[in-house]
């Protein structure tokens, strides 16, 4: 169940930056200096600069360098190497990480495969809270029968209904007859995520699957002119909000 999930990443104290994780099979530092590139292409006529710097230290130190977050556009995008073959994205928008289409677009150009993970606990009561979520989408190098998604699986609070689906080609080791549960939130749980991610070679939720020693993240960043609407949030006045 959603509103139960035990064992999110670093015990959720990152949400809602960690809620939405990224990621895309091949090298971090190759991922970012592309991603910039890419960037750089789209904000120039803007007078922004996009620039890409190595960091070293730990996983929440990596993760403050997102810091302020900001609402109208993010300007911080976070590549972390993991121990797997696979680089985490994450970015500083105040309401969490967009990367359904950094990773789309990303998987497409790079000619990899790529991961959107959302797990979000449901904890609305009373008009405060989040909407409960858990999710998994795999997007590849190629078109498919819908932009280049490979497979997608979600369960959600939709406004105040759970809602359940799937498209795609299914994985051989998914447990297709749970999607069949009477509760639509039971359908694709928090634990059911994290087994289907350990077949795809993640455990994304474990603090020590990030940054193997020696390791640097590369920290996407623009500098230049802002958005009129722009604003900054810290962490704890996203979590507020939020």
């Amino acid at each position: 169940m959603t509103e139960n999930m035990k064992g999110l990443l670093l015990d959720d104290r990152w949400a809602p930056v960690t809620s939405e994780l990224g990621f895309l099979e091949t090298s971090a530092e190759h991922a970012a200096r592309s991603f910039a590139s890419w960037q750089g292409e789209l904000m120039a006529p803007r007078g922004i600069a996009v620039e890409v710097h190595p960091f070293a230290g730990t996983l929440e130190q990596a993760l403050s360098t997102l810091l302020p977050l900001n609402n109208a556009e993010r300007r911080r995008h976070l590549f972390m190497p993991t121990r797997s073959a696979w680089t985490a994205y994450i970015d500083n928008g105040w309401t969490g990480t967009d990367a359904a289409s950094a990773m789309g677009y990303m998987a497409r150009t790079l000619g990899c495969r790529g991961l959107r993970v959302v797990a979000v606990p449901h904890s609305l009561r009373k008009d405060q809270g989040r909407y409960g979520a858990v999710m998994l989408e795999v997007y590849g190098p190629h078109q498919t029968h819908w932009l280049n998604y490979l497979r997608t699986i979600y369960a959600a609070n939709d406004g105040g209904r759970w809602v359940f689906g799937q498209s795609g080609e299914p994985f051989p080791f998914e447990k297709l007859e749970q999607y069949q549960a009477r509760r639509v939130r039971d359908r694709f749980t928090f634990d059911m995520l994290k087994d289907y991610l350990r077949h795809l070679g993640l455990s994304p939720f474990e603090q020590d699957f990030y940054l193997p020693q020696g390791a640097s993240a590369w920290l996407v960043r623009k500098t230049g002119p802002v958005a009129p609407a722009q604003q900054d949030y810290t962490l704890a006045q996203a979590r507020e909000l939020l």
